[in-house]
Formats: structure tokens, sequence, C-alpha cells
């Protein structure tokens, strides 16, 4: 198990980045959250097995078919454990 925090940026709000980043880590078995930021930027903290969270950070350099995302900031961090995949409001 890892975790990983993500800041996603580009436009990646006001295109579902949020809920398509939640259907992607149910799909792969992540949890964690995700939350748009006031910069205008995504950021999101993922906890799952590695192979699963690869997947999940290239998809998340794509992001939904609306975004464009410009560019990730990835960091290991400390395991976090969460129950399920949260959007945060």
């Amino acid at each position: 198990m890892q975790s990983i925090s993500i800041q996603v940026f580009g436009k990646v709000q006001g295109v579902w980045f949020r809920k398509s980043t939640q259907l992607k880590a149910e799909e792969l078995g992540i949890v964690g959250t995700v939350q748009n930021l006031t910069d205008g930027s995504v950021f999101i903290e993922a906890t799952g097995n590695e192979k699963p969270i690869q997947d999940f950070k290239n998809w998340c350099s794509e992001g939904p078919p609306h975004a464009r995302v410009e560019s990730l900031e990835v960091k290991e961090i400390p395991i976090k454990t969460f129950k399920n995949f949260t959007i945060i409001r």
C-alpha cells in the first residue's frame, strides 16, 4: 500500500474532474479524497496498491474528456487511511 498526493493544474474545474476522479478511483480500488482549490487546481489524496496507484496517476495526467491537464505535482505521503473515495466540497 502507498499514499500519494496529486495536485492537478490546467482546465480542471467545471469539467466533472472531481466526479470522474472518484469513479476512476472506485474502479481501481483506491480510497482517498478529491477537492477543488481556490487557485483553480484540483487536489487529490489517494491510498492503494502500487499498480492501481500508477494507473490512477496516469489517468490523472489526462483526466476526463473536457479537462485540459497542463501538469501534475505528485508526492508520496505517509500512509493515510480512508474508508472510501470522497469528494470534498
